[in-house]
């Protein structure tokens, strides 16, 4: 479908022409026949999908076919920028059919806009607040109100302009076509638009706070005191320019432009607490390419509609899930690419828990993508070195190095415990088993020595230097006996008695095993 077989005049063929608009977006082309046929509608879209034109083109068609007259058609916007720019676009699309337009919005004196609101207007752009204001002044006649738009109208609900909506749209005539457009669907918009929509068509181009595919997202790991030399690397790195930096407050926004133009980029503060001079000063300045980094508050999410957006960057992360859908909508407009950028801390994980399960996938971590090439260049790097760079090997301890990898692979903690305690016990067992034995088998080898060493010198008298005397029997007798003694000494002689078993020694300093051998040695030989 083109824009010549949708059915518009030729007036707003030619305007867009002159745009460069070629093609219908997916919202146009379902939307501008059923609005050209009269039904209410209630549309939701992705942002940056050519809402504005999707209502306004049926309406100024609608217009130029009959005689106007005053505040044919009535526009809602949420904010000042959005104000400002559906007006410029309503403007460039009916600039060949000569209706008057105006626009309504705060921050600015009140005078200038009552004026032309007491001439003729055919159609109005207005923020509902300044529209209140204008009604309570008698600025406002409905009479002659034949279309009615609610533009990003689930910005409005959050804004809390609900009860202004409704006491607007009770002064509006009930002969009316009503259009409703949002990024996003819940209840509440669903309830509004019973108040608002006669039998609407609902028309959905996608999945409610789906966002587009146009978009690369990622996600990028640091902690709370190092998010300012991350932003600063990441700006450097994809060479940012034309960037729309998030902050979640005023103040901090404030804080963060002036750091970064401390730093040396082309950074300015863009929030409601600026006053709407100083706010159209710097979205120009931005648009012209006069600055690279805008650092807004969420009141930059919806609305602001600057070519060629490269990066958004949400330094801090969004109060709603829904805010990051218009936040990363900034860019990849008009069918172009874009890429988004999140800051992640340890305190952000439930917030981008959220984050996910409403725009239904998982978002990447930049890290992991760098993280693969890196690791096939250093693969890469090793499995060539360069000459300069080649060295001896080390020689390494086979032990030392078993050690560190036994000890690396069991755990340090788990090791020096479970050494200490093994040890203790090992230690203390082994050497009460092993003192045990010893003076087990030393007792029994120094009683064989001693009485072997008797035995000779019995036998052999000789050896002492005294004369041979004969063997009367005596000597077989003590032999026999000495015998018998040895056979019973396993069973009399022990060092594992208790110590109140053991002799009483005249040296209470000899203990342990050397004690015990020779209380046994004086035992032998006081038998002797």
């Amino acid at each position: 479908m083109t824009f010549e077989t949708i059915g518009i005049s030729g007036e707003l063929l030619r305007a867009i022409a002159d745009l460069d608009y070629t093609t219908p977006t997916p919202i146009q082309e379902r939307a501008v026949p059923k609005a050209l046929e009269g039904h209410d509608l209630m549309c939701c879209a992705q942002t940056g999908t050519g809402k504005t034109a999707a209502f306004a083109l049926p309406i100024l068609h609608q217009l130029s076919q009959t005689e106007p007259q005053h505040l044919s058609a009535l526009i809602l916007v949420p904010t000042r920028e959005l104000a400002i720019q559906v007006g410029q676009a309503v403007t460039d699309y009916a600039k060949y059919l000569g209706l008057v337009f105006a626009t309504a919005f705060g921050g600015v004196p009140i005078g200038p806009q009552e004026m032309m609101l007491r001439a003729r207007v055919d159609v109005l752009v207005a923020t509902p607040g300044r529209l209140i204001d204008h009604m309570w002044r008698g600025n406002i006649d409905y009479r002659h109100t034949r279309f009615l738009v609610l533009d990003e109208a689930d910005r409005m609900l959050d804004m809390g302009f609900i009860k202004d909506v409704l006491e607007i749209v009770n002064e509006i005539p009930k002969k009316r076509q009503s259009m409703l457009f949002s990024a996003t669907l819940d209840r509440d918009i669903e309830r509004l638009s019973r108040d608002i929509l006669v039998e609407p068509v609902r028309i959905e181009v996608a999945p409610p706070a789906a966002t587009l595919d146009t978009v690369d997202q990622f996600l990028v790991r640091t902690s709370r005191n190092d998010k300012r030399a991350t932003l600063e690397r990441l700006i450097r790195q994809h060479r940012m320019r034309k960037t729309i930096i998030f902050a979640k407050t005023k103040s901090g926004a404030s804080q963060l432009a002036g750091h970064l133009s401390r730093r040396g980029f082309r950074a300015v503060a863009f929030h409601s607490d600026r006053s709407q001079t100083e706010r159209v000063r710097t979205l120009e300045s931005f648009k012209d390419g006069e600055c690279d980094l805008l650092v807004a508050t969420d009141i930059a999410a919806r609305g602001l509609d600057v070519d060629e957006v490269s990066h958004v960057v949400n330094y801090d992360m969004p109060y709603s899930p829904d805010s990051y859908v218009h936040r990363i909508g900034r860019t990849a407009r008009a069918g172009k690419t874009g890429m988004a950028i999140t800051l992640v801390t340890a305190e952000d994980r439930r917030g981008l828990a959220a984050i996910e399960r409403l725009i239904a996938r998982r978002l990447p971590y930049m890290e992991e993508r760098v993280a693969n090439g890196r690791a096939a260049a250093d693969d890469a790097s090793r499995a060539a070195p360069s000459p300069g760079d080649e060295r001896p090997p080390r020689r390494r301890s086979r032990g030392r190095d078993g050690a560190r990898e036994g000890g690396r692979a069991g755990g340090r903690d788990a090791g020096r415990d479970g050494g200490r305690d093994g040890g203790r016990d090992g230690g203390r067992d082994g050497g009460r088993d092993g003192g045990r034995d010893r003076a087990r088998g030393s007792a029994r080898d120094q009683d064989r020595d001693a009485a072997r060493g008797r035995e000779e010198t019995v036998a052999s008298p000789a050896s002492a230097g005294g004369p041979a005397r004969p063997d009367t029997g005596g000597a077989a007798k003590k032999k026999r006996r000495r015998r018998r003694r040895r056979s019973r000494k396993p069973e009399t002689v022990s060092v594992e008695s208790s110590p109140s078993r053991e002799p009483e020694s005249d040296t209470p300093s000899e203990s342990g095993v050397v004690g015990s051998v020779k209380r046994l040695v004086r035992r032998l030989f006081a038998r002797d």
